[in-house]
C-alpha cells in the first residue's frame, strides 16, 4: 500500500509505538488511518496485542527498552520511535535513535537528560520531538498563539496563568475526592509531594510539596457550573524565558482539581498516609491487617475504635473549623480507613492506600472523564489599555470511546508524528514554543480534529 506524504506517493512509512498505556490507542488509530505502519512494543506483548486488535497495518511484539541491543534492532527498521513509556527512559530510545538515525516523537517534558544529548541529536540529524500531548502540548500551542498575537500588536503579557485538571464528569465524582484514577494513583499522589515554583506579583514563590494543598484556593474560571480549587503545580518560572515573556510579573501553571480535594489530601498528608518507608505490618501476608488495625500502626493510636483513631487524627492534623472536620473524617471513612476490611498490603504506607484507592475509585464502565484547561492572560495593549482574555478547553470523555485525556494525549501526538513523517518539522531538539512549530499543529488538530481552545475576553 502506498500513501501519500508531503506530496509525493510513498512506500508505507513505518513507526515503532513504544507503550501499552490508556493514551497509546487514539495515536495508534490515528497513523493506521494514515496508512502508516505501526509496531506496537510492550514489556508484555498481550498489552501490545490488545492494542493491535482490529487495528489495520499493525503488529506487535515484546520489549525490554533497556536492552540495548534488542532496542536498537527493533529501532532501526522504522522511520520514527514514538515514546509513550515513562519518561525516565526516553534517554535510552533517544540514544537507540542516534545510533540509528530515526526520529523520535515523545508527549512528555524536554528533561535535562534529554537535553545532554542535544549535540548528538543534531549530530545524528535527527527530529525528537517533546511535550506534544495535552499538558503539556495543547496547553503550549495556545498560549504561544495569544503571547504571539500580542508582541505583535505591540503589547505585553503581564500576568499568565494556566491551569489544567484531568477530572471525572460531575456526574462521576461522587466520592469525597471528587477525583477517579484513569492512570496509577501513586503518580497522582506523588506529584503531590513537588515544590511548586512561580512568580507572583515579581516575586519568586516556592512552596513545598507538604504544604501544596495548603495554598489550594477556589478558582473562577468563569464556567459557574463547576467548583475547581487550583494549586500551583513544579516549576513555573522557566515559561518566562520559553514562552519569551519577560515583562510577566505573575507566571503561574498548575493543576485544577474539584472543591473538597485539597482538605483530604491535607489529612492523609499529616496523617503519614503518603510516607514510602517500609513497614513490616504492610508486607504482603496471606492475612492482611484490617485497615482499622493499620490506620492506628500509622497513627501510633491507643486503640483501633473511630473515636481514638479520629482523636489521633486530630493531634496530628489541624483542622480549620468543625465542619471541615466532618467532611474529611467522612472521607477517610468511605475510603475505609476506620473499617475491618483487609488492607491490600504493599509494604508502604503510600503503595498500600493506592491499592484501595485504585479499586474504590476507579471509572465504571458507562462513566465520562472531563479534561478542562484554562488559560489566562492579563495583556497591556500598545494604547495602554489592559484586557484579561481566557482560553478555555472543556471537553468529556466518550464511553464507548475514548476517554478525554486519552484523546487529548494521543491525538495531538499522532499529528506530531504525521508532520515529522512529512519533513515538517526542522532536526533537532524541538518542543512547541515557537509560532513556526504551534501554528500549523494547532491548525491540524481544530480544522480535523476538532480540537481547540475557546478564547474570551473576559468583561
Amino acid at each position: 500500500m502506498q500513501k501519500i506524504f508531503g506530496g509525493k506517493s510513498t512506500a508505507p512509512k513505518k513507526a515503532l509505538l513504544l507503550g501499552a498505556g490508556f493514551v497509546v490507542k487514539p495515536t495508534l488509530t490515528l497513523l493506521s488511518e494514515k496508512g502508516v505502519e505501526v509496531t506496537v512494543a510492550s514489556r508484555t506483548l498481550e498489552s501490545a496485542q490488545k492494542l493491535c486488535k482490529d487495528v489495520k497495518g499493525t503488529k506487535a511484539i515484546s520489549l525490554d527498552v533497556e536492552n540495548e541491543e534488542a532496542l536498537d534492532a527493533e529501532v532501526s527498521k522504522v522511520d520514527v520511535a514514538i515514546s509513550l513509556i515513562p519518561y525516565i527512559f526516553h534517554p535510552l530510545v533517544i540514544k537507540s535513535a542516534i545510533r540509528t538515525k530515526v526520529d523520535v516523537v515523545t508527549t512528555s517534558y524536554t528533561s535535562p537528560a534529554m537535553v545532554d544529548l542535544e549535540t548528538e541529536i543534531q549530530n545524528a540529524g535527527i527530529t525528537v520531538m517533546n511535550e506534544i500531548g495535552l499538558d503539556p502540548g495543547i496547553d503550549h500551542l495556545y498560549a504561544i498563539k495569544t503571547i504571539d498575537e500580542v508582541h505583535k500588536a505591540g503589547g505585553k503579557i503581564k500576568s499568565f496563568l494556566s491551569y489544567c485538571g484531568g477530572l471525572p464528569a460531575p456526574e462521576a465524582s461522587a466520592n469525597p475526592l471528587g477525583y477517579k484514577f484513569s492512570w496509577s494513583a501513586r503518580g497522582m499522589l506523588l506529584a503531590l509531594s513537588n515544590t511548586a515554583k512561580f512568580f507572583k506579583d515579581g516575586v519568586t514563590k516556592e512552596v513545598p510539596g507538604q504544604d501544596l494543598m495548603s495554598v489550594a484556593k477556589p478558582y473562577n474560571t468563569g464556567y459557574t457550573g463547576f467548583a475547581f480549587v487550583a494549586y500551583p503545580n513544579r516549576d513555573s518560572t522557566p515559561f518566562r524565558e520559553k514562552y519569551s515573556i519577560p515583562e510577566a510579573s505573575t507566571i503561574i501553571r498548575g493543576t485544577l482539581r474539584y472543591s473538597g480535594f485539597p482538605e483530604l489530601i491535607r489529612c492523609v498528608v499529616d496523617m503519614g498516609f503518603l510516607s514510602q518507608d517500609s513497614h513490616d505490618f504492610l508486607k504482603p501476608s496471606p492475612n492482611p491487617l484490617s485497615w482499622r488495625d493499620t490506620t492506628a500502626k500509622i497513627l501510633n493510636a491507643t486503640s483501633t475504635s473511630e473515636h481514638d483513631l479520629t482523636w489521633a487524627i486530630s493531634s496530628k492534623h489541624t483542622f480549620l473549623n468543625t465542619d471541615e472536620k466532618d467532611h474529611v473524617i467522612s472521607g477517610l471513612r468511605w475510603i475505609g480507613l476506620f473499617s475491618d476490611d483487609p488492607i491490600i498490603p504493599r509494604s508502604t504506607p503510600l503503595d498500600t492506600l493506592c491499592a484501595t484507592l485504585e479499586k474504590k475509585m476507579a471509572y465504571e464502565d458507562e462513566e465520562r472523564d472531563l479534561v478542562f484547561l484554562q488559560h489566562k492572560f492579563e495583556i497591556e495593549h500598545a494604547d495602554g489599555k489592559h484586557e484579561t482574555r481566557t482560553s478555555t478547553l472543556c471537553e468529556y470523555g466518550d464511553p464507548k470511546g475514548y476517554s478525554a485525556m486519552a484523546k487529548l494525549v494521543g491525538i495531538p501526538c499522532g499529528v506530531a508524528v504525521i508532520q515529522v513523517l512529512e519533513g515538517k518539522l526542522k532536526k533537532g531538539l524541538l518542543a512547541p514554543y515557537t509560532p513556526e512549530i504551534c501554528n500549523p499543529l494547532r491548525d491540524e488538530l481544530r480544522e480535523k480534529y476538532g480540537i481547540e481552545l475557546v478564547e474570551q475576553t473576559v468583561v
